[in-house]
């Protein structure tokens, strides 16, 4: 580790918190195994637990790995062999596959409070979805319904619910603590998500961006903060709400980069974290998805920064970042993994990008490769 380099990240954690632009935040740096980095600043201590948002979609991905190396999943195989109430209204052609990588044309299906709470309920909600483009030939991220159906296909093969299931496989095998389905009794120490800021105006967006608006998604001020609800923390909800620590995520790439425990068969991880198997560009971004079967990779077009993982990773680098400014991600060619949370909402989605980008930026440098 650089002493300096790490200053200049510390610095730059800290800045929005002093300048009042995030209530809080939380780093962690981890290097061959080891948590070699942790602060908090702002309202929160480094036990304080976030939701991570999206984040959370490669801790459900890693249920997955080891379902499909059983024998128990075939990523080739349609869902609706696995669930029949998935194949209504065209849905009976999407693979697991295309689920896994965000090509299965469902993006923004809805499900929510009333429908989220059960497998029978939620299950009824699939016979309901429709397909808003041919799976297979297109890529546009799914925040939330990918994830639904990956859940279900867990708790169908595993016969458990896919709550207790990641903690059995996956983060008690690592020394985490329970990160999806947290009980209310339990939620105390969560952060408060707060929205700080004032969106960029029309002229401001078009004036960087060339748009005059960013298209509007699920992914809402107002569904974000409805992280704050403990019954949907309670829930679980599989492709964003998971709950953890910023050394929660440096820790679990250090096992995704090392596997520890043996949780994955080597060829299956040598697979999820290096080979890309979409490439399509993202239909509202343009940048090419370069994704795994559950991860991003940061490629070597030089728009690792596009992917959120700032400008000095490796091109073998692998991540997933949540919405509103989480970042995690692991380096294989320097050894690093880094985890950052906030509980700030930013208005102004550019310079949450831009933070975002920076912060990974010195977060990448501050060792060199191995």
């Amino acid at each position: 580790m650089v002493r300096a380099r790490v200053d200049q990240l510390l610095a730059r954690c800290r800045r929005d918190v002093e300048e009042g632009i995030l209530p809080s935040c939380q780093m962690a740096v981890a290097l061959d195994g080891e948590l070699v980095v942790e602060e908090a600043f702002g309202e929160a201590t480094t036990e304080t637990r976030y939701v991570v948002f999206s984040a959370t979609k490669p801790f459900v991905a890693g249920v997955m790995w080891q379902l499909i190396t059983a024998g128990l999943v075939d990523p080739a195989e349609r869902v609706a062999a696995y669930l029949p109430d998935f194949g209504t209204n065209g849905k009976d052609v999407v693979t697991v596959e295309q689920v896994m990588l965000h090509t299965s044309g469902f993006p923004n299906a809805p499900m929510g409070p009333g429908r989220w709470q059960t497998s029978a309920s939620r299950r009824e909600v699939f016979r309901r979805w429709r397909l808003e483009w041919e799976p297979g030939t297109t890529f546009e991220y799914h925040p939330t319904s990918a994830h639904w159906v990956l859940a279900e296909l867990i708790n169908e093969v595993t016969g458990s619910d896919y709550r207790d299931v990641l903690e059995e496989r996956i983060t008690g095998p690592l020394g985490l603590p329970r990160v999806l389905g947290i009980p209310t009794a339990s939620q105390g120490d969560i952060a408060e998500l707060e929205v700080r800021g004032e969106a960029m105006s029309p002229d401001e967006l078009e004036a960087v961006l060339g748009i005059r608006e960013i298209p509007e998604t699920e992914v809402t001020d107002d569904a974000l903060l409805g992280f704050n609800e403990p019954a949907t923390r309670e829930v679980g909800v599989p492709g964003g709400g998971g709950v953890m620590r910023a050394a929660d995520l440096a820790r679990y790439y250090q096992a995704l980069l090392h596997d520890p425990g043996e949780l994955w068969d080597p060829a299956m991880l040598a697979d999820v974290t290096g080979r890309v198997r979409n490439n399509f560009p993202d239909r509202l971004t343009g940048v090419p998805a370069c994704r795994t079967l559950g991860l991003i990779l940061a490629g070597d077009d030089g728009r690792s920064a596009q992917r959120g993982m700032g400008h000095t990773v490796s091109p073998r680098a692998f991540g997933h970042n949540g919405a509103a400014g989480q970042l995690a991600f692991g380096d294989p060619v320097t050894g690093l993994s880094f985890g950052y949370c906030t509980n700030g909402i930013d208005a102004n989605q550019l310079r949450q990008w831009r933070r975002g980008s920076g912060i990974a930026s010195r977060a990448a440098s501050c060792t060199t490769p191995q």
